[in-house]
C-alpha cells in the first residue's frame, strides 16, 4: 500500500470548502465521546456506553436505510450493573431519527485518530484540485452525493446489518474517482514501504488505479462497518460515483502542467555542475 503526500497539481483558486470539511470533520471528532482521548489510552466503560449511544443517535445504520426497522431500545449512555457485571443501560430512543439524515452525519464521524487522519490526508490532496475543477458549491453538492451513494451502495449489500456506518471515505472516495478523470496525467509524490520509506513520483492512474482494485479485492469478502474495520464496499461505490459525475467535466479539463525543478512539489534550488 502507498501513502501519497504531495501532488503536482496547482491549483487556481483557495480550496475553502476542502479546507471547511477537514475542519468539520476534526471538530466533530473532538466532540465524539471518548474518542478526542484515544491515543493516550483506552477508554472506559462509561466513555464506551456514551460512544455506543452517540453512534446509535448519528450513525447511518444499514437496517434502517433499507428496511426503515429503527431500534425499539438504544444505550442511554449511561452504566447500568447486573447479574452478568456493568453494561451499557438501554431505554426506548428519546430522539426521532431520519435515516437519510443519518447518512449525512454519519460523514463527519470516525472510529480513531488514524481513520480520522487517513481519510484527511486523501481529502487534503486530492480534494482542492477537483474543487478547483468544480467550483466551491458544484464541489460541496459533488462531495455530499458521492456520500450518500456510498452509504446507501453499502446499505444495500448488507441491508439485514444492525452495525453503524461512519466515515467521510464514501465521499472522498468519489474525490479520488473525480480525480483519476480529470487528472489522469498528474504526479502523485507517494512514501513505498521497501524496508523504509522509499519517496517516488507515480502517475495518478497508477496510484489511484491501484488503490481502487484493492478496495475492490477486499469488497469481494463481507463487508462490515463497526469501529476497527472497513467498509470497502462503500469506497468502491463512492469511487463509480465520482468517476461518473465527473465525467461531463473532462473534456474541458487541460493536463496539469510539468512544472520543472520540483522536489516534493517545492521548487528546488539550482544546481551547478562542472
Amino acid at each position: 500500500m502507498v501513502i501519497p503526500v504531495h501532488d503536482v497539481n496547482p491549483v487556481r483558486r483557495t480550496p475553502w470548502v476542502t479546507y471547511a470539511l477537514i475542519a468539520a470533520n476534526v471538530l466533530v471528532f473532538l466532540a465524539t465521546p471518548g474518542m478526542a482521548g484515544s491515543v493516550a489510552g483506552g477508554s472506559d466503560l462509561s466513555q464506551l456506553c456514551h460512544l455506543q449511544a452517540f453512534l446509535d443517535h448519528y450513525a447511518a445504520v444499514p437496517r434502517e436505510l433499507i428496511h426503515h426497522q429503527m431500534p425499539q431500545l438504544v444505550p442511554t449512555g449511561a452504566v447500568q450493573n447486573g447479574p452478568g457485571g456493568a453494561g451499557c443501560a438501554v431505554a426506548p430512543p428519546g430522539y426521532d431519527k431520519s435515516a437519510p439524515l443519518s447518512v449525512f452525519t454519519a460523514m463527519f464521524l470516525h472510529g480513531s485518530w488514524i481513520h480520522l487522519l487517513g481519510n484527511m490526508l486523501f481529502l487534503m490532496i486530492f480534494g482542492n484540485n477537483v474543487e478547483d475543477r468544480m467550483g466551491h458549491i458544484r464541489f460541496t453538492l459533488f462531495y455530499v452525493v458521492c456520500g450518500y451513494a456510498a452509504g446507501y451502495g453499502f446499505a444495500l449489500l448488507n441491508a439485514d446489518s444492525g452495525d453503524p456506518l461512519i466515515g467521510a471515505s464514501g465521499a472522498i472516495a468519489g474525490v479520488l474517482g473525480a480525480y483519476l478523470v480529470l487528472y489522469t496525467r498528474a504526479r502523485v509524490w507517494v512514501l513505498v514501504p521497501f524496508l523504509f520509506f522509499l519517496p517516488l513520483r507515480l502517475p495518478a492512474w497508477l496510484v489511484l488505479g491501484f488503490w481502487f482494485v484493492l478496495q475492490a479485492f477486499y469488497s469481494a469478502g463481507e463487508g462490515v462497518s463497526e469501529a476497527g474495520t472497513v467498509a470497502y464496499a462503500a469506497h468502491v461505490v463512492g469511487f463509480l460515483a465520482g468517476m461518473l459525475l465527473a465525467w461531463p467535466l473532462k473534456a474541458g479539463t487541460p493536463p496539469p502542467p510539468e512544472p520543472r525543478g520540483l522536489l516534493f512539489g517545492r521548487r528546488a534550488r539550482p544546481r551547478h555542475t562542472w
